[in-house]
């Protein structure tokens, strides 16, 4: 299955990380996920996993979850790293997309 159909993975996207509010780096993003279920946390970690490694995964589909366009593959994947790193391996900062 495409994770990116799912409506929980789709909803998680458009609520926190969408055009209005991925610009956004209050340091609330992670505590906010880590507050939900485990199993919901897993599921976010595990879809973040696959659009990783999906080739397929690029600007053009992460647009469509968020009204936020990358100029090339390569920003988007570092972005999607750098995110996973702040969501799951408590990096510092969550990053911000580009400009």
């Amino acid at each position: 299955m495409d994770i990116t159909s799912d409506p929980r993975f789709r909803n998680f996207f458009s609520a926190h990380l969408d055009l209005e509010r991925g610009y956004e780096n209050t340091g609330e993003l992670r505590p906010t996920l880590l507050s939900f279920r485990d199993s919901y946390v897993d599921f976010i970690r595990s879809g973040f996993e696959q659009i990783m490694s999906d080739e397929n995964f690029g600007p053009a589909e992460y647009e469509r979850l968020t009204n936020i366009e990358f100029p090339d593959k390569e920003t988007l994947h570092t972005y999607l790293r750098e995110m996973y790193d702040y969501l799951f391996n408590d990096a510092p900062e969550q990053p911000l997309p580009p400009e």
